[in-house]
């Protein structure tokens, strides 16, 4: 397992070969095991393998081939909606309308599908984050009839790797990430020794001289993700969550 998560790679492409409904739900029962909150598993997955709502969903991935080029699309979903209806049933309150319930539920659900990714990875599938799925929310729970304590968080494809196999990209080293006791914070030379060598890379350069910029950072903030975007997205979200139950 380590030796797989260490050579690990997003794989957009995918081969025709279907992937057997009984593998599927045996990595998703696997899945099952991961750790959540109160063991309440405040998640849900939508399986998509039609190709007619495959293309439902890809405009609200901004129709990235992935969605409708891999043979299933799994929708994990933060769900509160399954645990309410079942106290509803057993003469129980369940006060979970609210942020805090949303944020576990979130976690719930991005554990659910980590684990499925590093099983389904164990066993010769490829997979794809897309981190589309709250950009347009809105757009997938129309698609998906989700119902009111149900958001869609993050969307990931599946199925056999086509060649040829992608490289690699980087990632940086782990003192970027990690601390010790308490926080760090960085400093000019701190930053400059984290991102040197990932702004050393040819390809990262490339990307600067593609869009003109002066740095590599600059192709984030004023291409990729920018502030104008981040702020649309933010407002989706959040009419989303107030639709959906989570925020009165």
């Amino acid at each position: 397992m380590l030796e797989c998560m260490k050579n690990r790679r997003s794989i957009r492409k995918y081969t025709d070969q279907d992937i057997p409904e009984s593998l599927l739900n045996e990595l998703l029962e696997v899945a099952t095991r991961a750790s959540n909150t109160g063991n309440m598993q405040l998640y849900s997955v939508v399986v998509t393998r039609d190709p007619a709502n495959k293309e439902k969903l890809a405009p609200a991935h901004f129709n990235q081939p992935m969605i409708t080029g891999a043979p299933v699309v799994l929708t994990f979903c933060a769900d509160a909606n399954r645990f309410v209806k079942w106290a509803e049933c057993r003469k129980a309150e369940a006060g979970f309308d609210n942020l805090q319930t949303f944020i576990a539920s979130t976690i719930d659900a991005m554990l659910f599908a980590q684990s499925f990714c590093n099983a389904a990875e164990e066993k010769g599938l490829g997979i794809c984050y897309l981190g589309t799925t709250t950009y347009n929310a809105d757009q997938i729970i129309e698609a998906l009839s989700l119902p009111r304590l149900v958001v869609p968080i993050v969307t990931v494809t599946v199925g056999y790797p086509a060649e040829p196999i992608p490289a690699q990209v980087e990632r940086l080293p782990l003192a970027a990430g990690g601390q010790k006791e308490t926080y760090t914070d960085f400093t000019p030379a701190s930053i400059d020794a984290l991102y040197s060598e990932k702004e050393a890379l040819e390809v990262n350069k490339q990307f600067v001289r593609e869009n003109n910029k002066e740095t590599l950072a600059q192709v984030f903030t004023d291409v990729r993700y920018t502030k104008k975007n981040s702020e649309h997205f933010s407002e989706v979200l959040l009419k989303v969550l107030k639709q959906q139950g989570f925020m009165k």
